[in-house]
């Protein structure tokens, strides 16, 4: 593997901080304030896929694993503590396999099921409905369910939405009561298929929109109980696909997703989660941040087609997507979450707080055990459990949620990764360059009134001393966490669960109103001013 970083540095508005004795000079205009930025933006997703159900979630009542009503208690325990918003559900490509009432009633009369989607799995349908809309009552969280267009029927969803939120003498209201739920759940979110463009049916954006238009029709709201329907979205950089749904679907819909990942090349292996070089580490950081490019032209078909602005964009799946770890079984997914995907956790969230007049939520794939997930847990059933450096960046990044967004004004250098090695070596579909900024930023206000801020640094070896004038925001304390480590490329396992940990901050000063934060290198600092 070759060792020379193949970059060439590039100023951006960085003269005035050529000097390395000169801190960098940067504004929060909390006198500026932006949209709310949603809470949904902090979104999980869960689907039949490993063990991120089965093993993850999920161990039964009968299990010698500490479990509650059957969710494992260290997950249930960490994920409570983590604050999710809204939890997705079943899918992913499992959701167009799915027939929900295999999922329902005694679990010793539920069906098996070969998960044709991810590795052929043979599962006991014991987590169904019933299991994940009290899992998400037990959380605190909005469930957001993936119905099934590309092999269900407009009947079966149907009285699926009848079965979850009907408290009327309608028949899959009784059906529910007779499987031991007296009470219709509330279900706000509802997606009317999955990646119709590929795994849930592959179709035109021209027969999609007219799928949904047909199920859509369908699907009632009962006892008070809205739904807020969410078409299936583009992938990436399929402008065309977001331009036809918006003409052909309309206010008929209330939200649209995109989907996007960072890996090193979807026609190749797409790198290991903890071996790279330097090239690969930036080239990475690159794509994270080309998120923000992807989702302003999507967001200027939507700002055309909806000027008000009242259908969301829901970047309902994104993370990293690394080659599976050795010795896992195929099609699983499971990958280990170096410090690295937390940068690409921190990176992406700060794009997102940007966008939040027409990003609504966000689903990081996925929860437990399976690509960029929060939580590990063994795969021998011991017990074992562990919290990934993305699991840190999300709960230091807690108080953004329903906070106002701030905007940043923080000069960086700027670093040009180039592409061409990526084209040989890991099937990257250009060349070129792709450029990655060693700085990002953001800043809210919070619920509580205090000013969050959230500084990260991917430099590998150059630290940071950046002064925030804090323009409109009377400053007193300020407080914080660091996310950092060695290596960009250490990560926790069972035997070393603490390698990656946040730890208190305590290089950021205030005087005359200007915070002063000394950033090292390769860290994510997030600060609370009153």
């Amino acid at each position: 593997m070759r060792k020379t970083l193949l970059i060439a540095t590039v100023a951006m508005a960085f003269a005035a901080t050529a000097s390395a004795a000169e801190n960098i000079k940067a504004t929060v205009h909390a006198d500026q304030a932006g949209a709310k930025i949603n809470r949904e933006i902090y979104g999980q997703f869960s689907e039949h896929l490993g063990t991120c159900i089965y093993g993850g979630l999920w161990v039964g009542e009968d299990s010698k694993i500490p479990n509650i009503q059957g969710y494992r208690k260290d997950v249930f325990d960490a994920l409570k503590a983590l604050k999710v918003p809204v939890l997705r559900w079943p899918g992913g490509c499992f959701a167009d396999d799915y027939h929900w009432m295999d999922g329902i009633g005694p679990k010793s009369q539920r069906p098996s099921l070969r998960n044709n989607n991810w590795g052929g799995t043979i599962e006991d349908n014991s987590f169904g409905t019933h299991e994940f809309l009290n899992l998400c009552e037990m959380l605190d969280c909005e469930p957001y369910i993936s119905g099934n267009v590309g092999s269900g029927t407009v009947k079966e969803m149907a009285q699926w939405v009848e079965y979850m939120t009907s408290d009327g003498d309608t028949p899959m209201a009784r059906l529910r009561r007779q499987n031991g739920r007296e009470k219709a759940w509330h279900v706000k979110y509802f997606g009317i298929g999955n990646e119709a463009w590929g795994c849930g049916g592959n179709m035109t954006p021209q027969y999609y929109s007219d799928e949904f238009r047909k199920f859509n029709t369908y699907l009632r709201d009962y006892t008070g109980n809205k739904l807020y329907r969410i078409a299936s979205g583009a992938s990436d950089y399929d402008y065309d696909w977001t331009t036809v749904c918006m003409k052909n679907i309309g206010d008929r819909m209330q939200g649209i997703s995109l989907h996007y990942y960072t890996c090193s090349g979807w026609d190749g292996p797409k790198g290991s989660a903890t071996q790279f070089d330097n090239d690969q580490y930036y080239w990475a950081l690159g794509k994270c941040l080309e998120i923000e490019e992807v989702i302003k032209k999507h967001k200027a078909i939507m700002d055309k087609a909806d000027p008000t602005g009242k259908i969301g964009l829901l970047v309902d799946e994104w993370g990293t997507w690394w080659d599976e770890e050795p010795g896992t079984i195929s099609g699983h997914l499971y990958q280990q979450n170096a410090l690295r995907d937390a940068f690409v956790a921190s990176l992406s969230l700060n794009v997102f707080h940007k966008y939040t007049d027409r990003v609504k939520m966000a689903n990081i794939a996925q929860i437990v055990n399976v690509l960029q997930s929060m939580i590990l847990t063994d795969q021998e059933g011991t017990g074992h459990m562990v919290l990934t450096p993305t699991y840190h960046v999300f709960r230091m990044y807690t108080p953004f949620q329903e906070a106002t967004y701030l905007p940043v004004d923080l000069p960086t250098e700027t670093i040009q990764v180039s592409k061409a090695y990526f084209k040989e070596k890991e099937g990257a579909r250009d060349a070129g360059y792709r450029p990655c900024p060693m700085l990002s930023a953001s800043a809210a206000k919070a619920v509580d009134g205090s000013l969050v801020l959230a500084v990260t640094n991917v430099s590998l070896d150059k630290a940071q001393a950046i002064d925030f004038q804090l323009d409109g925001y009377e400053a007193k304390t300020v407080s914080g966490e660091i996310l950092t480590a060695k290596n960009v490329a250490d990560f926790n396992d069972f035997q070393h669960p603490d390698a990656v940990a946040p730890k208190p901050f305590t290089a950021a000063k205030l005087k005359k109103n200007v915070l002063t934060v000394q950033v090292p290198a390769k860290s994510i600092v997030v600060l609370t001013v009153k």
